[in-house]
């Protein structure tokens, strides 16, 4: 073979620091990264990972550790990654138990880097116990005028992939967005439900609260007036009255340094109906914090469906998705 260097097997010698072991078979292994297949009356020797390019693609052979035999893996070095590269190794060789790739400082090379970036510069294959050195051939650098022609055809062909493959992605898409909210509102029904029927509680006893502080002004009045008119007179009643209205400046404000909000109606109804609610909440056992996730995951699975369903992602007029819809 012209790959690989040939030795008479009379005049090679053993490196220096390591002695030939027997492996299965016919194959004699050094503890460096070479194999040695016997062929009378010749020894060759043959590196462990090794990558050539035949029609355009990258082919990486290497020897599996169980069987010990070769096995070519052709690569598509613009769409195949890292991961998927190596678990096709261990897919081929069941006895494979850990396969990563490193670079030659050491780092670990991530399993969604492209092939295409690992096979610009030398790394380290470590399958099991046993690392690999492997050296990338180095490809002939293209002219400025033919990567831009290469770009043009990467981007003709993207095109023709989004333009075959856009209406079964949007129909796949969009059966998972209806499935995804069909079970969404299956969850959300019962809370809602339940919802429904703490409100209708907590509405009930914050209009019958307003009810009473309307009666029990309405008291104070009438017992005011009372007292001023036929049982004391006026000057008497004039300091009772002042002092009531001051008590209730006081109240007013002993309210806004507990809560931190200006004693306004609509926002003291606001803040007993969700005492209310809450408390019947704990009593009923109603999740809130679950209610609210499950919300927030139907307006956003709503929200997914909304955007693809738009005239610029269908590619389709204003009028038609409008018909669609």
């Amino acid at each position: 073979s012209g790959a690989f260097p040939v030795f008479p097997i009379e005049s090679y010698l053993a490196p220096s620091g390591g002695a030939w072991r027997e492996a299965p078979g016919l194959i004699l292994r050094h503890p460096a990264t070479y194999n040695i297949f016997f062929f009378t009356p010749f020894v060759v020797l043959l590196p462990e990972v090794t990558i050539n390019y035949r029609h355009g693609l990258p082919v990486i052979t290497l020897t599996l550790p169980t069987r010990r035999e070769r096995c070519q893996f052709a690569v598509k070095p613009m769409v195949a990654t890292v991961g998927a590269f190596l678990k096709d190794v261990q897919r081929e060789d069941k006895g494979i138990v850990k396969a990563e790739v490193f670079a030659t400082d050491g780092s670990k090379v991530s399993d969604a880097t492209l092939m295409e970036v690992l096979l610009r510069n030398d790394f380290k294959l470590l399958i099991n116990s046993t690392a690999y050195s492997v050296s990338p051939p180095v490809k002939d650098k293209l002219s400025s005028e033919h990567a831009t022609e290469m770009e043009d055809i990467k981007s003709l062909i993207h095109r023709l992939f989004v333009a075959l493959h856009l209406e079964d992605h949007q129909i796949r898409k969009e059966r998972e967005l209806l499935q995804k909210l069909d079970h969404l509102k299956e969850q959300l029904m019962p809370l809602e439900q339940m919802k429904a029927k703490i409100m209708d509680s907590a509405d009930a006893k914050t209009s019958r609260l307003l009810w009473v502080g309307l009666a029990l002004m309405s008291t104070q009045g009438g017992a005011l007036a009372w007292l001023t008119w036929w049982v004391y007179s006026w000057d008497i009643m004039e300091p009772v009255t002042y002092f009531i209205t001051y008590g209730s400046a006081m109240a007013f404000y002993a309210y806004f340094v507990l809560t931190k909000q200006d004693y306004l109606y609509p926002d003291v109804k606001d803040r007993q109906f969700l005492h209310y609610f809450y408390r019947k909440s704990k009593a009923k056992h109603f999740n809130v914090e679950q209610y609210n996730k499950l919300k927030e995951d139907v307006a956003e699975a709503e929200e997914s469906l909304r955007r693809l369903r738009q005239p610029l992602h269908l590619r389709l007029p204003i009028q038609e998705i409008t018909n669609k819809d």
